[in-house]
């Protein structure tokens, strides 16, 4: 008899490409073209984006052929076989608390665009409490359950983007988008840092390396999923460019949001569709939250194999949410994110690329 597809605690190719890409689309979509062209001034940011995905697809090349080279292990594992067990605690127990910063982030920045679009006399500590106990309640159960939900979130998300883009063609002038090239190399280099901090998230590969059992597929699936990611985010800064120009892009917190407000629908079937945009953007912010906070659970369960996952869910709960309402203000929040966008930088892209170095001069490989 056949075992059923989705009866085990296993992953295949098409949940690899949809959680790498839901991982990166996230928060960052968002916010990123307010971020460029702030820097670029002009819609020469396009270049940036692409500058930024080439990194990405570098640097997710570099952690696909790491966790090729050691499958079905988590990064407390390779850590371990290449150096000792003390090193790979430490490297895995600071994964862990970039990946806690991340989930409070991602809670902070979904209660402040909550409380702005949609429940606007909602104290921002409610809806970010509730938006937490969701987010707890998704990683109580299996790892593979929560991955598989981005099989169904992402169709969804690329169908309201594709809605968002349709009904603002209306308003999309050429005007807007000229002139090319009249943008400093050194500052479309300087933008680029944003996108490539919008485009991390791909080093969660790191720990759900367990689950993969396709690990030679692992780089194909992984560089799909960055794409998606890539051709989502150059859509929608020419969109937004065309449609609001460069000034006013610029100076639009949540540009992609204020997007979602131009669509009036033949009919006026729906009055406000920017409350339809977020109540699907959420399905995404959740899973990217859960996603992160499941990983975290996976780390600190590497290192404290003793300790129930159920434990450090109680214990990391309230600590999350006192980070999350730390940022008084937007700036803060901002600021919050650089920071751990930084963080990412050297989880995603230097431990990574030092760990796979080191394995190849010394020749570590983990048993297939």
């Amino acid at each position: 008899m056949k075992s059923f597809e989705y009866g085990d605690e296993e992953i295949g190719k098409k949940e690899v490409i949809f959680l790498v890409a839901n991982m990166i689309i996230g928060f960052g979509i968002l916010t990123l073209p307010r971020a460029i062209v702030d820097v670029t001034k002009s819609i020469d940011g396009w270049i940036s984006i692409c500058l930024g995905a080439l990194v990405a697809l570098i640097f997710t090349g570099v952690v696909a052929r790491l966790i090729t080279r050691f499958p079905k292990k988590n990064l407390f594992d390779i850590s371990k076989s290449i150096f000792n067990k003390p090193v790979a605690m430490g490297i895995t127990f600071l994964f862990a608390l970039y990946m806690m910063l991340f989930v409070s982030y991602e809670m902070r920045g979904v209660a402040s665009i909550a409380k702005l679009y949609l429940f606007d006399v909602t104290p921002v500590e409610v809806i970010c409490l509730v938006f937490l106990l969701v987010v707890v309640y998704g990683v109580a159960g299996p790892s593979a359950a929560l991955l598989r939900l981005n099989i169904m979130f992402i169709p969804i998300i690329l169908f309201i983007i594709l809605i968002l883009i349709i009904f603002n063609i209306r308003l999309f002038e050429m005007g807007n988008i000229k002139p090319f090239f009249i943008t400093g190399w050194f500052d479309v280099i300087k933008a680029s840092k944003e996108t490539v901090f919008s485009f991390l998230g791909f080093e969660i590969l790191l720990f759900y390396n367990v689950h993969i059992n396709q690990p030679k597929k692992t780089m194909k699936a992984s560089l799909i999923g960055i794409t998606i990611a890539f051709l989502l985010y150059l859509i929608v800064f020419f969109t937004l460019i065309g449609v609001f120009g460069v000034e006013v892009t610029a100076n639009l917190n949540f540009p992609t949001a204020e997007l979602a407000k131009q669509v009036e629908v033949p009919g006026g079937f729906f009055e406000r569709f920017e409350s339809i945009f977020f109540t699907i953007w959420v399905m995404t912010l959740f899973s990217t939250a859960a996603m992160a906070f499941d990983v975290t659970l996976l780390a600190l369960g590497a290192i404290f194999k003793k300790i129930k996952r159920i434990t450090f869910i109680f214990i990391l709960t309230p600590i999350m949410y006192i980070i999350a309402m730390a940022p008084q203000d937007f700036n803060e929040l901002s600021k919050f994110g650089s920071f751990i966008s930084y963080l990412g930088i050297v989880f995603s892209m230097i431990i990574p690329s030092l760990l796979l170095i080191i394995a190849k001069t010394s020749g570590v490989k983990g048993n297939v």
